[in-house]
Formats: structure tokens, sequence, C-alpha cells
């Protein structure tokens, strides 16, 4: 647990650094093309119980998270920057804590404005888990499903991007996308090689990622990011990842988050994942 938050803490001050370093880069007379964004919040529900005879257990679940960008713009070129830290937990009755949010993704895109309706893009984007996640498995016991970067997923990808619309973008490019593993081999070993356990998978394909922010109501905010990425020897299966976050904001602080999450990862499951949780949250916005 220490490892964790030294992990998280590290990579937000580290942000937070380069984000204030550009933020007073702004003199009297210039505005920086740089525009830092982070907030950071907290999310919690709880149920408790005393001498309640139609049955139930106490129950906690809470998560932190930040939010984190730097977006330059100037003349014709623009460079979107976004972290995105994630880490939850949840106890019901007498049993120990368990993770059930646990994320870091990282998301940088480079695009240059040609004047055509779709211009050309590059994209690097890192992806893994903070802390290590468990399974329970039939006979009770924590199977480990996963850990920091076992696996981490880091993907490049170049093409051309649409972002024309305030509120909507897409794109869409050749991608490679390198897998690495510590000791959660199935999600890089060869099966070809029967003889080894490969720590490192290597992949050509394609990627779209298509992010929405609709700003619906006047207090009520849709997020959504949805992925597609196939690699060029496996077309007929595609990854999935559809996040979906509607925020009510009830004051500066207050926001009731409602949050759906479908997956779907053939090295991870044969079916289609699932997450939904509507909670109570405490927002902050840094910049």
């Amino acid at each position: 647990m220490k490892n964790l938050f030294l992990k998280s803490i590290s990579l937000i001050f580290l942000f937070c650094l380069v984000s204030i370093k550009l933020l007073s880069a702004e003199t009297d007379s210039v505005k920086s093309p740089w525009t830092p964004k982070g907030i950071v919040g907290l999310n919690i529900s709880q149920i408790a119980f005393d001498n309640w005879v139609l049955g139930g257990d106490n129950a906690i679940t809470y998560s932190v998270f930040g939010n984190f960008g730097a977006d330059y713009k100037e003349n014709n070129w623009s460079f979107i920057n976004s972290l995105k830290l994630v880490y939850g937990q949840t106890k019901l009755g007498d049993a120990e804590f368990k993770t059930n949010d646990n994320e870091i993704y990282l998301e940088d895109v480079l695009s240059y404005n040609v004047g055509w309706a779709v211009d050309p893009f590059f994209s690097n984007t890192i992806r893994s888990t903070l802390a290590k996640g468990y399974k329970i498995t039939k006979e009770g016991k924590d199977s480990l499903i996963a850990d920091f970067f076992d696996p981490g997923y880091i993907t490049q990808s170049i093409g051309f991007t649409y972002d024309k619309l305030k509120i909507f973008k897409s794109r869409v490019g050749v991608a490679f996308q390198e897998t690495f593993a510590n000791k959660l081999f199935q999600f890089t070993d060869d099966p070809k090689t029967l003889d080894e356990q490969e720590k490192f998978k290597f992949e050509t394909g394609i990627e779209s990622v298509t992010d929405l922010e609709w700003g619906f109501m006047e207090n009520m905010m849709l997020t959504s990011k949805l992925r597609f990425f196939s690699a060029f020897d496996r077309l007929e299966t595609w990854d999935v990842r559809f996040d979906n976050v509607i925020s009510a904001k009830i004051n500066k602080l207050i926001v009731v988050n409602l949050n759906v999450l479908l997956v779907y990862e053939k090295r991870q499951s044969l079916k289609t994942q699932f997450k939904e949780a509507l909670q109570l949250g405490i927002s902050y916005s840094i910049f």
C-alpha cells in the first residue's frame, strides 16, 4: 500500500510541476499557448446496520481520483495531454478491503491543422493498474489478476483525427501496441513457443478512439471515451473499451457521479466485462 501511494503521489506531483511551470510561462503581454487542467476528488458510498432484523451487512466503498491535463494550441499545432489516476476499495462486513477501481491512463495526442476536414496526428497512450488486483475464486481464495505494469500497455498510433467540434473528437490510425508482463504471462505469452513464456508482446494493428464531452444541462456533464483496437493478424477480434461518466454538480465541491464501463478483451476474458457505480463525491479543481 505504501508503494502504491508513493507511485500515485509521485505521478500527480510530477504532472502538477509541469503544469505549474507551463502556467508560469504567461506574461502580461503574451498569453501562454498552454492550458493546464487538474481535478482531484473522492467518491464514497456507505451503509451501516445496528439491530437490523431484515438482514444486510455493513459496507463501505471509496475511490480517489485525479484528472489532469496540459493542452497546447498555437498556430496550426495542437498537443493534448491527459492523465487519469483512479484507486478504490470496497469493504463488506468484517471482510478485508478489496480493490475495485485501479487504473492509470496517460494519453498524448499531437496534431497539425492542414486545412482539411481531418488532420494528421501522432498519439501515445500508456495504460496500467496502480496496484494489485484480485479475483475471488470458487474456493474463496484470492487470485492475482493485475499489478502495476503487469500487464502494462503502451500504444503509438499515427493517422487522421477530426476535432472540429467542441464536444466531439475522433481519430483512427495504424497502431503499434507493446504489452508488458512480469508474472501474468497470459497477456504476453506466444502459444507457439511452448518452451518459454514471453514477458513482452508487440502488435501492429488499427486503433480508433472517440471522445465526447457534452454538457447537456447547466450542472450535468457526460464524458465518454470509446476505444477499439485490433492487430492485423486477428482482425476478426477487437478489443473494446467504452468508459462513460455522468457528473451532476450540486455545488462547488459536491458531485454525484454515475460511471458505466464496458470492456471486452479476449486475453482477459471471453465474456464482456461490465462495471457500474453510482457515488456521491467531493471534487476540487486545482486549475
